[in-house]
């Protein structure tokens, strides 16, 4: 698998300069079938990311620009009267597609995030007591501008916890900057992109990431980090069993990426933070003294003793 992998991050990296770790991550997300949001300013390249991906990969894609009169039924869909037949007949909101671009996930209002969360969650929609499963694989890529918040609606923290993993990009360096300018001088480097994968293969390589092997001893170190969490004084609610499972199934891409039919507890050091810092909630005395969620992390992986190799 780790030249396939290298396969797709080298055709996403034609579009995306200087964020390697960024795309390796999002990558690992996708395996895990989770979903990913990102957190930074406008114009860093996160749409043309969903783009890259979705084109690599042989995705559907879909965009939603959330706004404060977006509705639920932009997202699930709704029914109508059909004139002809006299039934009501199924509108297929965004949701129904594998890799949806929820942009500005913080500028709509708490019912429309709801209906997408649950989305997420359910992998179907239910419109006028009908269930309608989505399609597979299906994959949400939301966006929050974390500067200026006049008229956004924060996400609540049960809310952030659906989501895998919380990334940043940043502003790319100076030579990744000036190949970006040179890129697009003339063309659009995404219509170079090749497809290099199907649908179907991109869920059966989900489907084997899914049977790696996890020892007892990272089990254990999973559950000593999540257990550090909640018992740190200047955290007051720390990272959940469902943020848990989140780091074993994030941790067990890492292995699948590389080649390795077993999860290591390095895999599971290298995604810590990036699957945990958006599940904490910091005490008033953290805050105050200016104490981040990735510091706090960081001071507990350096405290929490990797176990002893075991092979496999």
């Amino acid at each position: 698998m780790a030249k396939q992998t290298q396969q797709i991050l080298t055709e996403v990296g034609q579009v995306i300069r200087g964020k390697d770790d960024v795309l390796q991550k999002v990558f690992l997300s996708i395996l895990s079938g989770g979903h990913v949001l990102l957190e930074d300013v406008p114009g860093v390249g996160k749409t043309t990311l969903a783009l890259a991906f979705s084109r690599v990969l042989g995705l559907d894609y879909a965009r939603v620009q959330f706004t404060s009169d977006s509705v639920p039924s932009d997202i699930i869909g709704f029914s109508v009267l059909e004139r002809e037949s006299g039934q009501f007949v199924y509108k297929p909101g965004v949701a129904m597609t594998n890799l949806l671009l929820a942009d500005e996930i913080n500028r709509t209002s708490g019912k429309t995030q709801s209906a997408l969360l649950e989305v997420m969650e359910e992998n179907q929609v239910t419109v006028d007591g009908k269930t309608y499963p989505l399609p597979e694989p299906f994959i949400v890529l939301a966006t929050q501008n974390p500067v200026g918040s006049a008229g956004t609606q924060l996400l609540p923290d049960s809310q952030l916890d659906r989501f895998m993993v919380c990334l940043h990009m940043g502003y790319p360096d100076f030579e990744s900057q000036a190949n970006i300018l040179k890129d697009r001088h003339s063309e659009n480097p995404l219509d170079r992109l090749q497809v290099l994968y199907t649908k179907e293969e991109l869920l059966d390589m989900q489907g084997r990431a899914a049977q790696v092997h996890i020892a007892d001893s990272v089990y254990e170190y999973v559950t000593r980090l999540a257990q550090a969490t909640r018992e740190h004084a200047l955290v007051q609610l720390g990272v959940s069993p469902r943020g848990a499972l989140a780091l074993c199934r994030m941790a067990k891409s890492a292995a699948f990426a590389v080649g390795r039919d077993y999860v290591i507890s390095e895999d599971v050091a290298a995604i810590f933070a990036d699957v945990c810092a958006h599940r904490l909630v910091l005490s008033p005395k953290a805050r105050l003294s200016q104490q981040s969620a990735a510091e706090i992390l960081a001071e507990i992986l350096a405290a929490v003793a990797l176990p002893a190799p075991s092979g496999t």
